[in-house]
């Protein structure tokens, strides 16, 4: 993979198919749909599966940007999930990743690569991308709540909301911490 392969494009239903290629049958992890941060956890568990689906893809309908797609090509390989923080209802529940201030913010909340593309910087590809969208959108901040691993390796399934390291390498910057491995991070827009 080299990045001049890798384009960026946001999820409509023009490339809904492709979106639903990339998180096959189980709806990339346990049927979430990329519903986890949008929903109360008792509403997101009771739609784990087929309802998440309809949820995500009734957004998309609606005309609601939920993220990006990265491809290789033409073959769809990760996804990152970015919005206002507003849209994610789970961010204002936790009491590691409530609000800091009153500033208006986009918020990285979720990754899902393909296994074949991991570890090689589509992540870093993606928060790029989002800098881009989120200009064209009108915003100005963007904020992460990526992983700080505790050890240099850690299972892929823990990294979903993206790692550090990564949000570091593209301009990001730690701007409060409540827990050892959850910093909120953030890129100002010039």
């Amino acid at each position: 993979m080299s990045s001049n392969n890798i384009t960026c494009k946001t999820l409509t239903m023009e490339n809904w198919d492709q979106f639903e290629n990339l998180f096959g049958e189980k709806g990339a992890c346990g049927g979430c749909w990329c519903m986890y941060w949008r929903l109360k956890r008792s509403e997101f568990d009771k739609n784990k599966g087929q309802a998440n689906y309809s949820l995500m893809k009734n957004y998309v309908k609606d005309g609601f940007i939920p993220g990006l797609i990265a491809f290789d090509d033409d073959d769809p390989v990760a996804w990152c999930s970015i919005g206002k923080r507003t849209e994610f209802s789970t961010l204002s529940r936790s009491r590691i990743l409530k609000k800091i201030d009153n500033q208006p913010v986009w918020s990285i909340v979720c990754f899902f690569v393909k296994k074949e593309f991991r570890y090689k910087g589509i992540s870093t590809i993606l928060i790029e991308a989002c800098k881009d969208f989120v200009i064209e959108q009108g915003g100005r901040i963007i904020e992460a709540y990526p992983i700080e691993p505790k050890k240099n390796k850690m299972p892929d399934v823990f990294a979903w909301t993206g790692i550090a390291s990564s949000f570091r390498k593209a301009g990001f910057s730690e701007v409060k911490r409540r827990s050892e491995t959850r910093p909120i991070m953030r890129y100002t827009l010039s």
